[in-house]
């Protein structure tokens, strides 16, 4: 028995959102046993994207918010489509964002014997009936939201007829295309769902689940309505698009009296610099535009995931956004300075350099090294320290020199006394240069009092440079992860094509960087801060032998201008 939800205990700062506020409502008035029971329904024919990543915290979080249950239900109706790969993938997914389902996993096709009862039943009530038209003879005969459809001439078939034609379809009689149960409602109405709409088409296509048992599927409007009514549902979330599906969710539920959850739609996800279209990044996969599904770059669970997106950051990302009633588009910086801010809290630093210069320190002893200490996360005490090791010879960034520096240029220049984080005071003396006139080599010398970056005698020292030891270091590959398209709305002008706006700079390998040793051994998706750089994760494609690290997201929005 569900223990009645405690109103007050539910009560936070925050305001309500309209959600909320209809539950709370129904809370009050007792209504559905003073239950709340939500379910995520997704289709097992794709990858889940982070659209469908605000879905599961809405229905998740309020069913945790009022004390109340949440299904994992796979809407799997259409097996031309679908696979069991996906479904893995969903699960995988609504995990790792930190939910369960616990003992609440369904298909729709366990109640397909159901659904398929109804339908009878409807056949019986003369609401329902075989017809035998095309989806193109439909589609010509449905009329405009201001002119009435045609009637099918198989609208009116004998009870008996329609039965026996059902009974033969679900059999295997017909092939694909040849009849579809329709529905029996309002050839007049302005909402185009409710001009008879189809319950069932012939597919002849094995089942990921029932295999060969059925050659007619479920349309999703009939199957999803009794879905949500079979588990119980007191609150079904959709996305506005099915709006001007409501009035046929509730004329099937009401034509079999059955129980009778209550739809509410609110505003889908859209992010700028993203397409959310399942189609469109079907497209990028097929067309090898993207490196699958899990690429870093896409904006799918999986890829986020891959990237080094944290559950807490997709988590917060959905309670910033909020739940709203009419569709806008949200600005994905917001989703990345979140990735930042938690990130920042987690991510031990580290040492790596990207664009390596070489750097001699000619005073100190040749073959010998040490180690200096450093923190790991300055946000963090408990994260402890490390120890760097430091010798003669060093690798700096290319961009932490420069030979005609500006006076507030405070890292390296000939002349000029920096400091090596963590390590010693340095001075560059000279810059050796190649026979193009590119510098190759600074020759430094370096204070010995100076050790951790302290001044032995009060004075100041205003550059404060990473580095990495060039003897003892990992030699990994890096890649550079940005925005897959080049603007905003890249599905927004209908004259051209979405992949016309493709970011041909959204990926960029270097095939050789040096990081400090402490990364070894550790485990794919361990997220660092790569001092002064940005946040990286250990990428799955890592190995003893060659490590590689993926850019999450840069210190700063590099966007900003």
């Amino acid at each position: 028995m569900m223990n009645k939800p405690d109103i007050k205990a539910t009560e936070s700062k925050a305001p309500l959102n309209f959600i909320e506020q209809i539950i709370e409502q129904d809370l009050k008035d007792g209504k559905n046993e003073s239950r709340v029971h939500t379910r995520f329904p997704p289709e097992p024919n794709g990858y889940l994207h982070i659209g469908h990543a605000k879905s599961i915290c809405l229905n998740f979080g309020i069913a945790k918010k009022y004390n109340g249950k949440c299904n994992l239900r796979f809407d799997d109706t259409n097996p031309t489509k679908e696979d069991v790969e996906y479904v893995d993938s969903i699960k995988e997914d609504v995990k790792w964002l930190g939910f369960d389902w616990e003992d609440r996993l369904y298909f729709a096709s366990d109640y397909f014997d159901k659904m398929y009862e109804l339908a009878q039943d409807l056949v019986r009530q003369e609401k329902a009936f075989v017809c035998d038209l095309s989806a193109q003879e439909v589609s010509q005969m449905r009329g405009t939201p201001q002119k009435p459809a045609q009637a099918s001439p198989y609208r009116n078939r004998s009870i008996e007829e329609n039965l026996d034609l059902l009974a033969k379809m679900k059999n295997g009689d017909f092939p694909d295309g040849a009849k579809t149960l329709r529905a029996k409602i309002d050839l007049t109405s302005p909402n185009m769902h409710m001009r008879d709409p189809a319950l069932y088409r012939i597919r002849h296509a094995e089942h990921h689940r029932t295999g060969n048992k059925w050659c007619i599927y479920p349309m999703y409007d009939w199957a999803h309505g009794l879905e949500d009514s079979f588990e119980k549902i007191t609150h079904s979330l959709c996305t506005l698009e099915f709006e001007n599906h409501r009035p046929l969710y509730d004329w099937f539920l009401n034509q079999l009296e059955v129980f009778h959850p209550q739809q509410i739609e609110f505003a889908r996800l859209n992010l700028t610099y993203t397409v959310m279209s399942k189609r469109k990044l079907l497209q990028l996969v097929e067309e090898k535009l993207v490196n699958g599904w899990d690429d870093p770059r896409m904006p799918t669970i999986s890829g986020m995931r891959r990237r080094g997106y944290t559950p807490t950051s997709i988590r917060n990302f959905s309670d910033r956004i909020g739940i709203a009633k009419r569709n806008n588009i949200i600005d994905v910086a917001l989703l990345e300075n979140l990735v930042r801010e938690d990130l920042n809290q987690k991510a031990n630093r580290v040492m790596a350099v990207l664009d390596p210069l070489k750097v001699v320190i000619t005073n100190y002893p040749e073959g010998e090294s040490e180690e200096v200490s450093a923190i790991n996360n300055p946000e963090d005490e408990s994260a402890g320290s490390r120890m760097l090791p430091f010798s003669r010879n060093l690798y700096i960034e290319q961009s932490d020199y420069m030979e005609d520096a500006p006076k507030k240029f405070f890292r390296m220049s000939v002349g000029k006394e920096v400091r090596l984080k963590y390590a010693y005071f340095v001075t560059c003396n000279e810059a050796i240069k190649d026979e193009n006139g590119k510098v190759v080599e600074l020759r430094c010398t370096y204070d010995p009092l100076s050790k951790g970056g302290k001044s032995p005698d009060g004075r100041k020292v205003k550059g404060a440079m990473h580095w990495v030891d060039a003897n003892n270091n990992i030699e990994a590959e890096v890649r550079l992860y940005d925005r897959l398209f080049s603007t905003e709305a890249p599905d927004g002008d209908k004259e051209k094509d979405f992949k016309d706006f493709l970011n041909t700079d959204s990926l960029q390998i270097i095939e050789k960087t040096y990081i400090e040793p402490s990364v070894q051994g550790k485990a794919y998706l361990t997220h660092f801060q790569f001092e002064r750089t940005g946040y990286f994760n250990i990428d799955k494609d890592s190995t003893d032998e060659k490590m590689i690290f993926n850019r999450t997201v840069s210190l700063r929005d590099s966007w900003k201008k």
